[in-house]
């Protein structure tokens, strides 16, 4: 059997983790997208402050940092840091076939770490509740690369 079909259910569980992380990524960038217009600030570039349909009456203090809006900008920068390194790993671990509940506890694992991240960060929780889920999905996905290296060597 490959390891790259779907009757694999390791690779499976890896679809399964990495689309809910695509999903976590592009969804950030939406909801940063929505609170610069919730709020009518928080741009980042001159050029928005060009007229348009949506900003029909632009104004310097647009371009003023937000926390509203920063705050999701950085948790998109962070799932940006961490989110491919958890892609590509991945799917080296999936290569070497490692047992099913192994699979699925560390991609999982990953998954329910990131979620929790983004709630600490979203509602501005201390850098040690954050650093903690970040802590736990880093060490997920260096689990996933040496034991890749491991099986391989």
């Amino acid at each position: 059997m490959s390891a790259f079909t779907i009757e694999n259910p390791v690779f499976v569980t890896w679809i399964i983790a990495t689309a809910l992380t695509v999903l976590k990524v592009m969804g950030q960038g939406w909801m940063t997208v929505y609170r610069m217009m919730k709020v009518g600030g928080g741009y980042a570039a001159p050029e928005d402050l060009r007229p348009g349909l949506i900003n029909k009456a632009p104004d310097p203090k647009q371009l003023e940092v937000n926390d509203y809006v920063d705050r999701s900008r950085r948790m998109h920068r962070n799932d940006l840091e961490n989110i491919p390194a958890f892609w590509a790993a991945g799917l080296i671990f999936v290569a070497v076939s490692p047992p099913l509940w192994l699979a699925q506890v560390l991609m999982y694992g990953f998954v329910a770490a990131r979620a929790a991240h983004a709630l600490a960060y979203g509602t501005a929780q201390s850098h040690e509740v954050r650093a903690t889920f970040y802590t736990i999905g880093s060490l997920i996905v260096m689990a996933m690369a040496v034991y890749a290296l491991i099986a391989v060597v």
